[in-house]
């Protein structure tokens, strides 16, 4: 997969919202309602990455929060597969 241009990801965290772009990654910030939630959470990430092979740095602070960041080391930045790996992630936070 190779690196997405500007544009394209303008386009795409246009689609995601909350979704951010910074330092060659996309992330977000997600609050639950308390820690058993957000474990949860961070289990369900775990399965979709696994499915894909394509895993997220996933950070717990606070109790509640769970920050995501996801990027393709091997191409140095982000790939369609990481827009495929964000969506999934939203739809597990529903």
């Amino acid at each position: 997969m190779s690196l997405l241009k500007s544009m394209e990801l303008d386009n795409k965290l246009a689609d995601l919202q909350g979704w951010n772009y910074k330092d060659r990654q996309i992330g977000k910030l997600y609050e639950l309602n308390n820690f058993k939630e957000a474990l949860n959470f961070v289990n369900k990430i775990g399965e979709a990455a696994e499915e894909m092979n394509h895993h997220p740095d996933i950070f717990i602070h606070s109790w509640n929060k769970v920050k995501i960041t996801i990027s393709t080391h091997s191409e140095g930045g982000v790939t369609e597969k990481d827009f495929i790996l964000a969506n999934k992630i939203e739809k597990a936070f529903r």
